[in-house]
């Protein structure tokens, strides 16, 4: 079975709710995975929205996320260094530049918000504040398996 990425906060290919946006609390959302493939020693999830405007925009750059976990809760602070059950995960910096999770905000119109997660094949130990594209190169070579989860969120609902 393939590597699968869920949230409990919203269906897959369905609205992200306002509160894990720019027009709520602009909190992360959970996150859980399952079906981990063999030989993963770590994880790192990158959050992107492929609709902006000016291109590609980085919403959320974590990484360092050790193989025992196998998931997020939400509203993880907005910091280099966060732990969870014990262990220290890696923020890395988002699209405005800041370190954390920056929640939709479209300006234009319903765009999508791709959450990345890749299973590697060694632990990692990269400096806080590496940007999306610093990370993808890094761990390129140690990728076993990736797992996407699509939400949407649309201007329109910001307008009610």
């Amino acid at each position: 079975m393939a590597l699968e990425l869920y949230s409990p906060a919203f269906e897959p290919n369905q609205m992200i709710p306002s509160q894990y946006t720019c027009d709520g609390a602009d909190i992360s959302p959970p996150l859980v995975w399952k079906n981990i493939p063999s030989g993963t020693k770590s994880f790192a999830l990158i959050m992107d929205d492929p609709d902006a405007p000016v291109g590609l925009w980085i919403h959320w750059v974590l990484y360092n996320i050790p193989a025992e976990l196998t998931s997020l809760p939400e509203n993880l602070p907005k910091k280099e260094i966060i732990t969870i059950n014990g262990f220290n995960l890696t923020q890395g910096k988002n699209s405005w530049p800041r370190i954390g999770y920056g929640g939709p905000c479209p300006p234009d119109r319903e765009h999508r918000y791709f959450f990345k997660l890749y299973a590697l094949k060694e632990k990692t130990n990269f400096s806080p504040g590496l940007t999306a594209k610093e990370l993808e190169q890094k761990i390129q070579p140690l990728i076993i398996e990736k797992a996407e989860l699509m939400g949407r969120y649309d201007l329109k609902k910001r307008r009610k």
